[in-house]
């Protein structure tokens, strides 16, 4: 129909992950967008999230400062974007679009979404073999780095291995660099990664 928004009545989000609420219409060449707000009731209360208007975009709730967005690029798409989402984002979603016709007559139109956040199954770290070997000249600036997939927070260590098979912690970071890698740096390294 003429206008009308689209969206789902209910989505689901997962935990720490990025989401997109869709909200969308159908542009019509007489009319022109004046406003676009994303509105939430939840727990914590009821607020404006976001607003686009002639002064441009606005995050007005602290807690979603910095993690939403609005799509801008394409015509009729209004869908809302959010980063790393919290347990505390679920809750009641609105997109609110305002439009202005010709003769200055206002249209508005809305839908709501049900927004729930779930965590995943939580899953191990499995770490990502690059390829084993590393050839460097002397001098050279170079670094190892360690990839896991499974549940954030991933913490990292690094470690050599001494002739006694020992392991030297090195770094707890995923990445083991070096400035300048000399003849004694050669050896193996492994890394451990690990979350709760």
């Amino acid at each position: 129909a003429f206008l009308d928004l689209t969206g789902p009545t209910e989505f689901e989000g997962v935990w720490k992950a990025t989401a997109t609420l869709p909200c969308a219409y159908v542009p019509a060449e007489d009319f022109v967008q004046q406003t676009l707000t994303w509105s939430v009731v939840h727990d914590q209360g009821s607020g404006t999230v976001f607003r686009r208007d002639v002064s441009g975009d606005h995050v007005l709730l602290a807690e979603y400062r910095g993690r939403v967005s609005a799509f801008k690029d394409i015509p009729g798409n209004v869908s809302l974007h959010i980063l790393n989402l919290e347990i505390s984002d679920r809750g009641i979603y609105t997109c609110k679009v305002t439009w202005r016709a010709k003769n200055n007559s206002q249209i508005v139109k809305e839908i709501s979404t049900k927004v729930n956040v779930v965590k995943v199954a939580v899953t191990k770290p499995i770490i990502m073999v690059s390829e084993l070997g590393l050839t460097v000249p002397p001098g050279a600036r170079t670094s190892l780095t360690c990839v896991a997939s499974g549940s954030p927070p991933i913490s990292y260590r690094w470690f050599r291995s001494t002739l006694g098979g020992q392991a030297l912690l090195l770094s707890s970071q995923a990445e083991l660099a070096w400035d300048s890698v000399q003849p004694s740096d050669a050896g193996r390294y492994y890394c451990e990664a690990q979350n709760r």
